[in-house]
């Protein structure tokens, strides 16, 4: 998990052009969207959804109630796309059975 927490770290820094900041800088569990964490804001949310879809195929509802809290920080967004991922592994098993 640690190398993914790090993978996004290094989208959201490349595409929200954040060059003042390294992985090293932004906490795993540092609020994204506050002034005591990162500092993004409603735009940075809509970038992040664009490379989250971009990067790791992932389909984010707009009206999603869980929205908020899956990109609160680095450690929910790592969450949030391992489970996407276990989540295609486990369709991917499915279809194979039936062949």
């Amino acid at each position: 998990m640690d190398s993914l927490k790090l993978e996004i770290k290094q989208l959201l820094i490349e595409a929200l052009d954040l060059e003042h900041l390294t992985p090293a800088d932004i906490d795993d569990d540092a609020p994204l969207f506050d002034t005591d964490g990162v500092g993004l804001d409603s735009i940075d949310a809509l970038e992040i959804g664009i490379v989250l879809r971009q990067h790791y195929q992932l389909t984010i509802a707009a009206d999603d109630e869980n929205v908020r809290g899956q990109f609160r920080s680095i450690n929910t967004l790592a969450a949030l796309v391992a489970s996407h991922r276990n989540e295609n592994a486990s369709l991917e098993a499915i279809a194979g059975k039936g062949d």
